[in-house]
């Protein structure tokens, strides 16, 4: 095949003008250019990113998303350490539906952002200034699927069930705190007292500890310990293990760390965004353990380790809360199994 596309200028006749010389030239040119075009539109066809490699995307067409953070339909795609859709799309095998064209600012405006975090700029919380609702939604917009994943109403339930975990990770409230307890979240950036004293390391190979730096709670979902630094930072193109103070530095930053752990699975757990948008269906083992869709579970996933299958807990109960409160806001329903006091942890 290379020798008839790419032809030789020694193999011309020796009374071959310059013209031709260079003729010749600029077809062998014009082909290796289109031989690299169609290899480049052959790779861009049949190797879509999804998953943590591809910020949190999930794949076209309901087709699964490997471990390895590609798109497929085969076991290889769909099997072990499949990331999202590993059984297809939950509505009867037809694609999420995407809403309005506007992601999430097409859900929750400015104001009704500012409602929400009432009292993250107080003078008492020392991440006021911080978080804005341009950073939120520049954030959002970098994770196809956020907030534009299914119905209007599943679509308004995953921002109310994010904003309500993350508002929990960083409240400032109280019990009597004016306008209820519920007004005061997103009012730290980061772990204070004890827990900023630890580095949070793990040794690992992989995600190695940079000398001298910390990976203690940062962010809506305060990020903790190397190995969620490392992964989140390559998932959004920062060296976060190299600079963790990016997490609680640059507001943009900070609402993409909570978001790639939100739209992320890390086996045996689904994702948050898979199971408040409907697409996780539950193994035998999990309904034995009593994990049924529902916010519930995405409270497991954040920290069941320590919150779940214990019975009563304030600290779910609160997680509740804030859901409730922006469930309302938002004007759509709650759903099923909201608590995990009867769950078993996805780690035992």
């Amino acid at each position: 095949m290379r020798g008839h596309l790419f032809w030789h200028a020694k193999q011309l006749p020796k009374c071959a003008s310059t013209i031709q010389y260079r003729v010749v030239a600029m077809m062998r040119a014009v082909v290796v250019v289109a031989m690299v075009a169609t290899a480049a539109f052959a790779v861009s066809v049949h190797a879509e990113q999804c998953g943590s490699q591809a910020g949190g995307a999930q794949c076209p067409n309901c087709l699964c998303c490997s471990k390895w953070g590609w798109c497929g339909s085969t076991s290889d795609y769909c099997g072990d350490g499949c990331q999202s859709q590993c059984s297809g799309c939950s509505s009867g095998g037809s694609p999420p539906v995407a809403g309005g064209g506007g992601g999430v600012a097409s859900i929750i405006s400015q104001s009704l952002f500012d409602q929400m975090l009432l009292h993250r700029n107080d003078g008492a919380c020392p991440a006021r200034g911080f978080y804005t609702y341009a950073a939120f939604v520049a954030a959002a917009n970098a994770f196809p699927g956020f907030g534009t994943t299914g119905s209007a109403e599943a679509r308004k339930r995953e921002v109310a069930a994010f904003l309500a975990q993350t508002s929990h990770e960083t409240t400032g409230g109280w019990a009597t705190a004016p306008d209820g307890p519920y007004s005061w979240g997103y009012c730290f950036k980061q772990e204070t007292g004890g827990g900023a004293a630890s580095s949070y390391c793990q040794p690992s190979s992989q995600w190695p500890c940079a000398a001298g730096k910390q990976y203690y709670g940062r962010g809506p979902m305060q990020l903790s310990w190397n190995y969620n630094y490392g992964p989140a930072g390559r998932a959004i193109g920062a060296d976060l293990l190299g600079n963790p103070d990016q997490v609680a530095a640059d507001a943009a930053v900070s609402f993409k760390t909570a978001i790639w752990f939100w739209m992320t699975p890390q086996s045996p757990k689904p994702s948050c965004h898979d199971v408040i948008t409907g697409q996780w269906s539950p193994s035998a083992a999990d309904q034995a353990a009593g994990r049924l869709p529902g916010y519930g579970v995405t409270t497991n996933i954040i920290n069941g380790g320590l919150e779940c299958g214990r019975g009563a807990d304030s600290r779910v109960a609160d997680r509740i809360g804030f859901y409730k409160r922006y469930c309302d806001m938002l004007g759509v329903s709650y759903g099923d199994n909201l608590d995990c006091y009867n769950q078993s942890p996805f780690n035992t």
